[in-house]
């Protein structure tokens, strides 16, 4: 329970979230695009579907830690799923890019499965995943730590993915309409994540024990979760983050392609082939480099100013840049990318906090009911991933179609217009929402001091 992190396994955890974030960032910022634009279906109908899946798997991610909790094995709760899931979510991802040569309602039924069973995998590899962080080490500073090294490299994972995806499709395929383009370049990714997965599980360790050893009552535990006033409160902030980046990730495609004309272009070498770089892929990368700059910011303020005020103070922020983004127009390129920059060194603060902050409540619920149920606690995190996800990525097909959009035709006044929305004043709103929720969170440094203090006391007992 007492043991230092090794930096080997710091490194080996933050693997895990380098594998995952890399589908997840595709899918954040490419999937819609892929669906409307070389899938060919409308963007209502991928809303819905966003709406209708999202929702059955945000529900599926308690059933998953519940499960994970209940798990014995000689590698612990949750490492195991990182060895046993990891090839089912490389190969049901490349599936998802998969267009098979069917009608629009098979192509619908098609999206739908192979959809739907991807968000079900990811939540089977991911929910113990973000629940180890629980188990590694009862130190709060070291929890940080651990999350910001978790953001780094999802983050860096994130930035991998989307300097290359662009890239790899046109390589592959010609151009970023190519269906094989597509499927070839996801098949290139899912080996990467697999080796990642496994390189986690190797290196990682459980550590920490219940108070109590006995049976997990499901009811019991739920009633704790429903008594665990700071994971409600993480769950809205949650929420309100993961819209405020989905909406701004979802239209960003379409931003560049259908909003602003650009000539900025960037060409380099890999392994001795010549790749090109658009200014969408630009802007996507500068917004990961800096993502990653805010995660490593986030622990030494945390340390100084605490949890809270921190995430208070990186959403404010991202919400009054975003705003000011909604005034850039066609020509204002060396600003629209500085903001970006701005608005993703916010965000980026954000993630290793709230990974942290779920550890805490896991700890809260520990010392309040005497009861441990990490699984259950931290799978609140990728429902609400999930919910947020689900409330954004839908809404950004609805209000692509809303405002008129058509693929692959010049867009109307109307429709750029929505665009910009979709970029500014839109994720500015849920940004302030998460900042309403986080006023209201209650465990101070103050009160985690002490509650680590009761539990270490009582975990000493019991050795």
């Amino acid at each position: 329970m007492h043991d230092k992190i090794s930096l080997k396994e710091k490194i080996g955890y933050g693997l895990g979230d380098a594998a995952s974030s890399m589908f997840w960032k595709i899918f954040s910022m490419y999937l819609l695009f892929f669906y409307t634009d070389v899938f060919g279906l409308a963007p209502a109908v991928v809303g819905t579907m966003f709406l209708i899946t999202r929702i059955w798997d945000s529900c599926f991610d308690p059933i998953v830690g519940i499960i994970a909790d209940r798990t014995k094995s000689k590698w612990g709760k949750f490492r195991p799923y990182l060895l046993w899931v990891a090839v089912p979510f490389a190969v049901i991802g490349v599936l998802t890019f998969y267009t098979p040569d069917f009608d629009e309602k098979g192509k619908i039924i098609y999206a739908y499965v192979t959809y739907s069973a991807m968000m079900m995998i990811y939540s089977l590899i991911n929910v113990p995943y973000a629940s180890l962080l629980g188990v590694m080490s009862s130190d709060r500073k070291e929890r940080t730590t651990l999350s910001s090294y978790r953001m780094v490299f999802a983050f860096g994972g994130s930035l991998l993915a989307l300097w290359l995806i662009e890239p790899l499709v046109n390589y592959f395929g010609g151009s970023l309409n190519s269906k094989s383009g597509w499927l070839a370049t996801i098949s290139v990714f899912g080996v990467i994540t697999t080796a990642f997965f496994w390189g986690c599980f190797f290196f990682t360790k459980e550590r920490i024990k219940p108070i109590v050893d006995e049976k997990n009552n499901l009811k019991e535990d739920l009633k704790d979760l429903l008594k665990n006033k700071p994971w409600w409160i993480l769950l809205g902030a949650g929420i309100g983050t993961l819209v405020f980046n989905s909406i701004r990730d979802g239209a960003a495609v379409y931003y560049f392609k259908y909003y602003l004309s650009s000539n900025i272009n960037f060409d380099f070498s890999l392994f001795g082939t010549d790749f090109h770089m658009t200014p969408t892929s630009i802007y996507l990368v500068l917004g990961q480099a800096a993502n990653i700059i805010g995660v490593i910011m986030a622990t030494p303020i945390a340390n100084r100013v605490g949890k809270k005020n921190t995430f208070f103070g990186a959403m404010a922020l991202a919400a009054l840049f975003s705003l000011i983004f909604y005034f850039f127009g066609k020509e204002d390129v060396f600003l629209i990318m500085s903001f970006q920059v701005l608005i993703s060194i916010c965000a980026g603060c954000i993630f290793p906090l709230i990974w942290s902050m779920y550890a805490d409540s896991a700890d809260y619920s520990e010392w309040k009911q005497g009861r441990r149920a990490t699984g259950l606690v931290f799978s609140a995190s990728s429902m609400s991933q999930k919910f947020g996800w689900t409330i954004g990525g839908a809404g950004t097909g609805w209000l692509l179609a809303y405002y008129g959009f058509k693929a692959n035709v010049e867009q109307t006044a109307v429709t750029q217009n929505g665009i910009q929305l979709m970029l500014s004043i839109l994720p500015a709103i849920a940004a302030i929402i998460s900042v309403a929720f986080i006023l209201f969170y209650p465990l101070s440094e103050e009160k985690l001091q002490i509650i680590e203090q009761d539990l270490n006391e009582k975990r000493d007992q019991t050795t």
